[in-house]
């Protein structure tokens, strides 16, 4: 199965919420995960600069992937969410050699 990172940062209502509240929101987001047939892998909150946690999710398929960010985002208490695709390093590997033999050709000036 393919792996994404999802990051995502609170809107002022949802870290009020939190602050106000404090809860363990990886171990509630881990069964929304399982439920479109996937794997929470690790989570991380991070300082806020730009996104205030990091999942990183083992899903089915890109249409979970993003099923999962739109429902995280649907919540109401997120201002923006993230999803990006992983690649291994063997998949890395892989897309190189095929690179190779596209064939590409740069634009060139004149």
């Amino acid at each position: 199965m393919p792996y994404y990172m999802i990051q995502g940062a609170y809107n002022p209502e949802g870290m009020s919420a939190l602050v106000k509240s404090p809860q363990n929101r990886i171990a509630a987001v881990k069964p929304a995960i399982e439920k479109l047939g996937g794997t929470l892998k690790e989570a991380y909150f991070s300082f806020g600069d730009e996104y205030d946690f990091v999942i990183i999710a083992e899903m089915p398929d890109n249409v979970s992937a993003v099923a999962i960010s739109m429902a995280f985002g649907a919540g109401g208490a997120l201002k923006t969410t993230k999803t990006t695709p992983l690649l291994t390093a063997t998949e890395t590997l892989d897309a190189m050699k095929k690179a190779s033999g596209a064939e590409y050709t740069p634009p060139m000036a004149r």
